[in-house]
């Protein structure tokens, strides 16, 4: 007994031990995302000169001249209310496919795959795809409403339909990712309490209300925040399908930071602009956090 107990390793490891295993992802952490932001302030508080890579501080101003800027005023309430169409949708439709497509068989999993096969295509293809169908006169848009004898219409073309037509593009394309993760979740819910409501003679509405969402709240969380977050970064379908027009009414804050930097060459106006960006990405993980700790305290 007296032999076994002294095989034992120690308890008492070295402290360069513990670094030694996280010095990997410390210094990727490091390398990769602190010295980039790090660098990213510094720039945005300075104008730097693209050609000779000299930078001359100016404090404030850069920020003051975006807070003046109407375009960039523009872009910023675009991704606002981007993000503010899109996220609740993803949320409602991704429950909405969950609830229909929960259910054993293989039509269950051929339906699952194919909202989920959008998913995996890449923005260039989705664009391409969206603009056929929405082309003007000839567009498979237009043909289905001749057919009906309504007038044509061009979207994409119009100041007040191009964005909540992009953000009906972004949820054909990303429904995938959020109808998964609540299909997870919802397979995880215990049959019995669904059985035990069934012997109370509890309606599907009252079952679903009581103990479906509760179940899936920490999910919905989950896929509200991670929406938020990346329909603030859009860029790709705004730019492919409408370049920012018409009249600035789709240019979002990344399309504004690109355009500032490999336009204008304004490293510093352009960083500046990432900034702000970044505080309301920093924004939205405070809600996520904000969130957990509401749920935590139920």
């Amino acid at each position: 007994m007296s032999a076994s107990v002294s095989r034992q390793p120690s308890l008492g490891q070295p402290a360069w031990v513990g670094w030694a295993f996280i010095a990997p992802f410390l210094l990727c952490y490091l390398g990769l995302l602190v010295a980039p932001v790090l660098e990213g302030w510094w720039l945005s508080f300075h104008a730097v000169d693209l050609l000779t890579g000299r930078g001359q501080f100016v404090g404030l101003a850069n920020f003051l001249d975006l807070l003046k800027d109407e375009i960039f005023l523009r872009s910023a309430a675009n991704t606002v209310l981007f993000a503010a169409l899109c996220t609740p949708a993803f949320v409602i439709l991704g429950l909405a496919l969950a609830l229909v497509l929960n259910r054993p068989g293989k039509l269950g999993a051929w339906l699952r795959g194919t909202f989920f096969a959008s998913n995996v295509l890449s923005v260039t293809v989705v664009t391409l795809i969206w603009r056929l169908v929405l082309l003007p006169d000839r567009g498979l848009l237009s043909q289905g409403l001749a057919a009906v004898g309504l007038p044509d219409l061009a979207p994409l073309s119009d100041e007040h339909l191009a964005l909540p037509f992009i953000a009906v593009v972004t949820l054909w394309w990303g429904i995938g990712l959020p109808m998964t993760l609540i299909l997870a979740a919802l397979q995880q819910v215990p049959k019995d309490l669904y059985e035990a409501a069934a012997l109370d003679n509890t309606s599907r509405w009252r079952a679903f209300r009581f103990i479906t969402l509760p179940a899936l709240r920490r999910t919905l969380i989950l896929v509200a925040i991670v929406q938020l977050l990346g329909q603030l970064q859009v860029f790709g379908q705004a730019q492919l399908l409408t370049n920012g027009g018409p009249n600035n009414s789709t240019r979002t804050m990344v399309m504004f930071i690109y355009e500032a930097l490999f336009d204008q060459w304004a490293l510093g106006y352009s960083a500046a602009a990432a900034q702000l960006l970044f505080v309301l990405l920093v924004l939205g993980v405070s809600v996520q956090r904000w969130a957990e700790k509401r749920e935590d305290g139920q």
